[in-house]
């Protein structure tokens, strides 16, 4: 039985299939979870199901981005790829004449 409570971006392991998957969504009007394997497959699952479901979290896989098909590129460097796709870095600076805000 599941006593974790699914969370978005949270990696959990399905005992019973022995396959690690992430949770990417959680739909709580229609009482759905849905999840994304290592491999890239997609499935979805009901509340009630969840609860029967014998996970545990886990780590995520060392390569976790395989599935979503990014490369390094894609990835960045590591700490700085975290603000590099930050909608408000591409925010540019209104300039008005005469105001000096220094």
């Amino acid at each position: 039985m599941a006593n974790l409570a699914p969370a978005i971006g949270g990696w959990f392991i399905d005992r019973s299939q022995q396959q690690l998957f992430e949770v990417v969504a959680i739909d709580e009007r229609s009482g759905t979870i849905e999840i994304q394997y290592v491999d890239g497959e997609v499935d979805e699952f009901d509340t009630e199901s969840w609860r029967l479901m014998t996970v545990d979290s886990a780590a995520p896989p060392e390569d976790w981005s395989a599935a979503y098909e990014m490369s390094n590129e894609d990835l960045g460097d590591g700490f700085l790829a975290t603000t590099v796709y930050d909608p408000l870095n591409m925010l540019e600076a209104e300039v008005f004449e005469g105001i000096d805000e220094f």
